[in-house]
């Protein structure tokens, strides 16, 4: 199942003291977003959404609140994955940070600065300002979260 895309993903915002929890993807797709995830055979959206935050930070849902939904045009490793129907979800969650080893580089809290820096560096990839070598090595907000956070006028 994991090797084809269901083409269903899920994002979770979680903000402690007005920061945003951002990991930084190991593997393709690279850069910062909130954690997210494919359905990969979960009932529901929810389902998935507390299954990944669980799996990448480690984290236990305890308030899920779906706050915007759509389509993007987004690529990711698996098989016929172009494109997600994607539904993004505020979530009250407790417990300590501690990142997948597997799929994160690391997991942290930003401030609305940091967002901000992350989302110019992305600017300056998308237009041809940085090369993927060096994308890859330091880089911004995931595309698809950065039109997500502009959307939610989160940067």
């Amino acid at each position: 199942m994991a090797n084809k895309c269901d083409n269903k993903s899920v994002g979770m915002l979680v903000w402690r003291d007005e920061k945003l929890l951002l990991i930084e993807r190991k593997k393709k797709p690279f850069g910062f977003a909130p954690p997210a995830g494919h359905l990969d055979g979960d009932n529901s959206f929810e389902q998935a959404a507390k299954r990944e935050l669980k799996e990448e930070v480690g984290l236990d849902a305890n308030k899920i609140e779906l706050i915007i939904e759509g389509r993007k045009e987004n690529p990711c490793r698996r098989e016929g994955g172009t494109w997600h129907y994607w539904k993004i979800y505020k979530i009250e969650a407790n417990g300590e940070v501690k990142r997948s080893e597997d799929e994160t580089k690391q997991a942290n809290f930003f401030t609305k600065d940091d967002l901000l820096s992350l989302a110019l560096k992305t600017e300056q990839y998308i237009n041809g300002r940085i090369t993927q070598e060096d994308w890859e090595k330091s880089p911004g907000l995931e595309i698809v979260w950065y039109e997500w956070l502009k959307k939610l006028q989160i940067i």
